[in-house]
């Protein structure tokens, strides 16, 4: 296979070349141009497979020389560089089909994996086009076939595992060479992406650098992949077929071993790894089964192998709940940190002992937040109000995937209320937020609650504080708010007294004047007479 490279800039077309290793993506020749007219040359002498070119050169675009490719009806996937994040860029680039559109600085290892994919891609071409010319088409299809056999077989064992006839029937109509005694094994990973990692920003990246890896470490004579699916985010099955009986037992553990060591440096992620139960075709529904099973119960310790064979001689644990009256007086005495501390301990007791699973985890959870949210209502906190946004419901709804998901859980839960207790402390602090937040809404609804809303506190309780801060209470301070607004619209603007009403907040005009009248002495239309007289006649009234 080969690639083209072109830039009009010596220096990116020398990193390329020194870079990127090209032998280890099997490209044969590098051929190289520095404008459009040397690139179309190379590509009417020459084969080649994928291009990489820059946009703006100055003897014609990037996207010029795409354009002409796609005119010469060339099989070529076209990488294409830049250094502006430009939408006009990436929409021609979109039309001319272009298989990735890249911006400068390069990253070489995001870059190597694009180049990889491009590379999967063109061959996947050339094999289509031979097999179209040999009449041979079917077997484009036959990848489809087996990744829809295993998909329906997996996503069936959730519920009702497919019976042997279902299989058999399967088997033939999508005609498979599968026979009912084959000795199949599934192992499923839960891949954790680091914060900030490809994995996290770039999914797609992600799951072809995980696939290269797990095919590269499965690369054994004893069995063959039969098919790699990712049956939810983040949650693969691989399903193994053996060539023979294993007799070693130990042969998929130093797999997952070795893939856990891998994920980190090469992947940025962490990993679980759980292996099925071996088993003939005939019975590989409850053997995915009980695999599937045991993911949803198991509380797993991130980059740790289970197995089904070991969690089946488990006893299903019983939750035993830590001191919460003592949780609960370290709460009182505000020792927050302490109480986090103690949380966590239990957890890992629970785990070193076996005594926990997911319906164990989400019972301690339960206690755990009722804890929290009863000493944030002693505070006057309306922690409902407080733990809400996406933040909140990510961290737990991923909460009971692993220890170190409920870990970084009550980490947020703990420190959210440990930030806000601080805040709540601090009435001076609240009032001059509330105090702004009316001068900034004074024409939209401020009723308490809405206002308590705004900082997370019990309606009474900030009435109450507000009042004590400031010595005017919070009515009160809206209608100071509203009216001294008001006074200004009718001294300054031309408004009607009904639209100047309706802007500090009042849909009703009578009560509006009502306590226009109560406030300044005059109705409204009285003050925008006084405030419109001329000089002479408003000094003398005054």
């Amino acid at each position: 296979m080969n690639i083209l490279l072109v830039d009009d800039d010596y220096y990116v077309i020398a990193a390329l070349q020194k870079k990127i290793d090209w032998k280890m993506l099997n490209i044969e020749t590098v051929y190289t141009a520095n404008n459009v007219a040397q690139a179309q040359e190379i590509l009417e002498k020459h084969s080649v497979q994928i291009l990489i070119s820059d946009i703006e050169m100055p003897q014609g675009s990037g996207l010029e020389l795409l354009a002409w490719i796609r005119e010469q009806n060339y099989s070529i996937q076209a990488i294409l560089l830049t250094n502006y994040a430009d939408f006009n860029y990436a929409q021609k680039a979109i039309e001319l089909q272009s298989f990735e559109y890249f911006l400068k600085p390069i990253e070489f290892d995001k870059l190597m994996l694009i180049i990889q994919k491009a590379a999967v891609r063109a061959a996947e071409q050339q094999s289509n086009e031979q097999a179209i010319r040999g009449g041979y088409f079917w077997q484009k299809n036959q990848a489809k076939n087996l990744e829809h056999f295993w998909r329906k077989l997996v996503s069936s064992s959730t519920s009702f595992p497919l019976k042997p006839g279902d299989i058999a029937h399967a088997i033939e109509e999508q005609n498979l060479s599968y026979q009912m005694e084959d000795l199949l094994q599934p192992i499923l990973f839960n891949l954790f992406p680091h914060n900030g990692s490809m994995g996290k920003e770039e999914k797609g990246l992600f799951d072809f650098a995980l696939l290269n890896v797990l095919y590269e470490l499965l690369n054994h004579p004893g069995f063959s992949i039969e098919s790699i699916l990712e049956v939810k985010d983040y949650n693969w099955i691989v399903i193994l077929k053996w060539n023979d009986p294993p007799e070693d037992a130990g042969v998929l553990r130093a797999f997952s071993t070795s893939f856990i060591q891998k994920a980190s440096p090469y992947l940025k992620c962490d990993v679980c790894c759980n292996i099925g139960l071996p088993g003939t075709l005939n019975k590989v529904g409850t053997i995915l089964k009980q695999l599937l099973t045991m993911d949803e119960e198991l509380t797993k310790c991130r980059n740790q192998t289970f197995s089904v064979e070991a969690y089946s001689r488990q006893n299903k644990p019983l939750y035993l709940p830590p001191d919460l009256a003592h949780l609960e007086e370290l709460l009182n005495q505000n020792k927050l940190a302490d109480f986090l501390g103690e949380s966590i301990s239990y957890l890992n007791h629970m785990l070193s002992n076996k005594a926990i699973d997911t319906s164990v985890l989400g019972l301690f959870r339960l206690d755990i937040v009722q804890l929290v949210y009863s000493f944030l209502k002693l505070k006057g906190i309306q922690a409902h109000k407080l733990y809400t946004g996406k933040t909140n419901d990510q961290l737990l709804m991923h909460s009971l995937s692993s220890i170190e998901d409920m870990e970084e859980y009550l980490k947020y839960l703990v420190n959210t209320a440990m930030e806000y207790r601080d805040f709540a402390a601090q009435p001076t602090s609240i009032a001059e937020e509330i105090k702004e937040y009316i001068h900034k809404h004074y024409g939209d609804d401020l009723t308490r609650n809405d206002l308590a809303e705004i900082v997370y506190l019990n309606p009474d309780y900030l009435a109450r504080l507000f009042k004590r801060e400031t010595g005017v209470s919070l009515g009160s301070y809206v209608i100071q708010v509203r009216i001294a607004a008001a006074k200004h619209l009718l001294e300054t603007t031309n408004m009607s007294v009904h639209t100047i009403a309706n802007k500090t907040g009042y849909n009703n005009y009578s009560y509006f004047s009502k306590l226009f009248k109560q406030e300044v002495g005059l109705s409204p239309n009285e003050y925008k007479k006084e405030q419109q007289a001329p000089p002479a006649l408003h000094n003398y009234k005054v």
